[in-house]
């Protein structure tokens, strides 16, 4: 039996107290940004339009959000019930990720107050990548929040108690907590196979924005198959994120990981990766642009370390079934992954990236730096309070201990489509 209860913790500690001071130190320049404009706080110019806020905040954030829709796909999809434990945690994490992608995008956009466009049918194109990209992370946003839904219904079912004149209200907020628990229930099947079919389609399409560019791309980046290699990338990042969430949250919370679950994750994410990297070579074989990796320029160092360090390295680390079992090793090879894919997305968006009448090059500025610093601080605040607030991670019951041990082996039971909305199973 799994369920799932808010975490009884202590909020602050040294940690939080960081991570505030980084999260008010880039609310400063965001209100500097939105007060003086971009040029107040960023290195961003006619020759190069995007830096990190687009590589770092909404690429990268993307590809890292992957963890939802890859575990959903997983526990529910794909009938491995046994990760069911791990479903709510990556929907958090991916919720809370595309966000923040959101927020980021508003700090990069030039008329911010114009970012809800492509919800209207008057402005769609029909030729625009960006605009499929938009209206899919738009869409996807509305998924999450619909998935994650019932775990506030569940969170406040039966305890509504409003004081004053408002206890008068109670009867009828039941009613309709009572009523969308019933509800989403029955429909919930439907948006879990909605957000994997949108995570595809904008995923891939991240890297189908800088197709469209060839005479502005390094060869060693620019293939026709990005959008493919985009969406491989999202989908082997997703369970190695899910591994780092769920080892940094047991360390932060005082819990013990779920290593018979997040072993056997590894162990996928090796397979994974080298497919990922077999798509790698031979694109590159095909295009002829090896030789490329033998002059010393920085962009053949950059693309070094984005492949060896960020996948051939973790994908041998994670064969070894010594390595998936220890917690620090099984942590060191998906944080690997994850600072490859975030790498992979800068070089693709700024190393390989050239103006064609450049003059300099594009370096970010303290402003850019300590925005993106301070909505990754907040977004890992918020993270601690919605699992101590609502129902997110699993808790050990009597059953679970008692079958710890032969968990590697067996699948665990099934898992109702209920139990990533938020309903436990009785």
């Amino acid at each position: 039996m799994i369920e799932a209860a808010p975490i009884r913790h202590k909020f602050f500690t040294r940690g939080v107290y960081v991570l505030l001071a980084i999260a008010l130190f880039g609310a400063f320049f965001a209100a500097k940004r939105f007060l003086y404009g971009i040029g107040a706080i960023s290195n961003l110019n006619d020759q190069y339009p995007w830096g990190i806020w687009i590589a770092i905040d909404v690429a990268s954030g993307v590809a890292l959000a992957a963890g939802g829709f890859t575990t959903a796909a997983l526990a529910h999809i794909f009938h491995r019930h046994r990760y069911a434990a791990l479903v709510r945690p990556a929907l958090l994490t991916a919720l809370l990720g595309y966000t923040f992608v959101a927020l980021g995008l508003m700090v990069d956009l030039g008329r911010f107050y114009n970012i809800w466009h492509p919800i209207m049918p008057s402005m769609w194109s029909g030729h625009s990548v960006l605009f499929e990209v938009g209206i899919c992370v738009m869409i996807y946003l509305t998924v999450l929040y619909i998935e994650f839904l019932p775990i506030a219904v569940e969170r406040f079912m039966g305890r509504v108690g409003l004081p004053g004149l408002l206890g008068s209200l109670n009867g009828l907020i039941e009613f309709l907590l009572r009523l969308f628990d019933r509800t989403l229930s029955r429909v919930m099947a439907l948006f879990i196979v909605a957000g994997v079919l949108l995570s595809c389609l904008h995923q891939s399409s991240l890297g189908a924005l800088m197709v469209i560019v060839p005479y502005k791309m390094h060869p060693l980046w620019h293939t026709p198959v990005l959008p493919l290699l985009f969406l491989l990338s999202a989908i082997t990042v997703g369970f190695p994120m899910v591994i780092l969430e769920s080892i940094w949250a047991s360390r932060s919370f005082g819990r013990k990981p779920e290593m018979h679950l997040l072993s056997s994750m590894g162990k996928a994410v090796s397979v994974m990766l080298f497919v990922y990297f077999s798509f790698k070579l031979g694109d590159m074989i095909i295009r002829g642009t090896l030789p490329w990796l033998l002059q010393p320029s920085l962009e053949a160092f950059m693309y070094l370390l984005e492949i060896i360090g960020g996948v051939v390295v973790p994908a041998v680390m994670l064969m070894s079934p010594k390595i998936r079992h220890s917690v620090p090793g099984l942590l060191a090879s998906a944080l690997m992954v994850v600072l490859g894919v975030v790498l992979n997305r800068i070089n693709v968006f700024i190393t390989a990236y050239t103006p064609v009448y450049a003059t300099e090059r594009y370096f970010p500025a303290i402003g850019e730096i300590a925005v993106t610093a301070g909505l990754i601080a907040t977004l890992i605040l918020m993270y601690r309070v919605m699992v101590m607030v609502f129902p997110v991670l699993a808790v050990e019951t009597e059953a679970d201990r008692a079958i710890d041990g032969r968990r590697d082996t067996q699948k665990g039971p099934p898992i109702k489509i209920a139990a990533l909305a938020g309903r436990r199973n009785q």
